[in-house]
């Protein structure tokens, strides 16, 4: 009973976000994105417990790359990358498979609440050269991977609160999200921009794909240039969301934190 109700409130959720997302879409369009996400979820569980037998070669007929470029131009100038993603597509692949093809990289995460499977996670996302940055220590973490020049890629899509989040356009609402990333990479030059394994049906392949550098607004007032880059952060998920929408995570309140005086998006 306690997975069937868990998996009840998790499927309200996802069409209550649905709904806010994508008004114009019937009741059976929204039930039947999430009725794909939850069968996406499951394919990428099956593909974490496969993670450690990958090698280039044996992954090369269902893993590719796509606009490469885009990162190595990045990390040619020195100065860091900062890797804008989110739970969309296999985000836990990406990491792993651009690691196995040479290039590690940090990834900021939050402490599973079980131990054991923390450090069993974590060893397998790390097989290959990668780094964890735990959020309890996040600002010193990055700055220090900035000034070496390494790479970390970020999770920006989740609810924040106030003062880490501010708020930015998210699907038409003001979504609460951090802004670390913004302030950081203005403090620091470093190159920003977008990063997802997405599956491609017509192809039956999974694709990591790094598009263009985000072009930043500096203006010299610290933080308006956080809203701002943060909002053009967001915007660039939510674009790569509207392309692919059976493959990001529905069921997370997104909107949950909610502008001094208005009133929640999550009727009870």
């Amino acid at each position: 009973m306690g997975a069937l109700s868990l998996l009840g409130r998790l499927r309200k959720v996802g069409l209550r976000n649905l709904e806010l997302a994508f008004p114009e879409k019937s009741d059976e369009e929204r039930a039947q994105i999430l009725r794909q996400l939850f069968r996406n979820l499951g394919w990428l569980l099956a593909e974490f417990c496969q993670m450690p037998g990958y090698t280039a070669a044996n992954t090369q007929g269902f893993l590719r790359y796509d606009g490469l470029e885009h990162y190595l131009n990045a990390r040619a100038k020195g100065k860091g990358v900062l890797i804008v993603t989110g739970h969309l597509g296999a985000w836990e692949l990406s990491s792993y498979y651009h690691s196995m093809m040479g290039h590690p990289m940090s990834m900021v995460i939050r402490r599973l609440d079980n131990a054991r499977v923390d450090r069993l996670v974590n060893h397998i996302r790390c097989i290959h050269g990668n780094r964890v940055l735990h959020k309890d220590d996040f600002a010193r973490g990055l700055l220090g991977a900035m000034r070496q020049g390494d790479t970390v890629g970020i999770l920006m899509d989740t609810n924040m609160t106030p003062p880490q989040g501010v708020f930015v356009p998210f699907f038409g609402h003001s979504a609460c999200t951090a802004s670390g990333l913004a302030r950081v990479a203005r403090k620091t030059g470093a190159a920003v921009l977008p990063g997802f394994m997405l599956w491609e049906e017509r192809e039956q392949k999974y694709v990591l794909h790094f598009g263009p550098e985000i072009e930043m607004i500096t203006t010299g007032d610290d933080e308006n240039d956080a809203i701002e880059n943060t909002a053009r952060f967001t915007a660039v998920i939510e674009a790569y969301i509207r392309k692919y929408p059976s493959q990001w995570l529905w069921v997370h309140r997104r909107w949950k934190t909610r502008p001094e005086g208005e009133p929640t998006l999550y009727p009870r």
